[in-house]
């Protein structure tokens, strides 16, 4: 039984809850296996202002009497897709023809954060299926680490597909397509 409830924000509509975004992303992604510090944090405040400025921007949020127990956030990739953050290892994995393919004009999950009391009751569940409800031809995508290994078999357990990487180009991440993804 979930003890929250899943809503869905558009745009800048999100920033009036910056600050308890920061405070999730932080208590999820301060400990291992991502061990972000606090300048990776602060950044990610940074980063959603701008953010929210992306086609197709939106954010779902889990909230429950204890607060925000959880969000995810996604845009619209972009025909030109992207070089920064962790983009060129994608790249190299799936080439150009994959990257065409698959991911861009599709609905990108950027982040996923589930504080740790509110895992194991179907909020990630409930957060991905909020955000990706809409998705363009249900066409939705995220990366993970492939060092987050509770992370990778939740994807996998929730029905996402992992992309295999094209020989001798395998990174640090891993590309899940979304369930109803035609491309899967």
């Amino acid at each position: 039984m979930r003890s929250h409830d899943t809503v869905i924000c558009y745009g800048q509509a999100v920033l009036d809850l910056a600050d308890e975004l920061v405070d999730t992303y932080a208590d999820v992604f301060s400990a291992p296996p991502w061990n972000e510090d606090e300048e990776t944090i602060r950044q990610f405040g940074v980063r959603l202002r701008t953010d929210t400025r992306r086609a197709g921007f939106r954010t779902a949020l889990a909230q429950s009497e204890a607060g925000i127990d959880g969000f995810a956030t996604a845009w619209v990739t972009p025909p030109a897709f992207p070089a920064n953050r962790a983009y060129g290892q994608v790249a190299a994995q799936l080439g150009r023809g994959g990257v065409k393919d698959l991911l861009t004009g599709a609905l990108e999950i950027d982040e996923l954060a589930v504080r740790p009391y509110a895992r194991g009751r179907g909020t990630g569940r409930a957060l991905l299926a909020e955000i990706t409800a809409d998705a363009p031809d249900q066409r939705a995508w995220l990366l993970t680490s492939r060092l987050a290994t509770v992370t990778v078999a939740t994807y996998r357990r929730l029905g996402w597909h992992e992309v295999a990487a094209r020989p001798g180009t395998e990174t640090g991440v891993i590309v899940f397509l979304s369930p109803e993804h035609p491309g899967r």
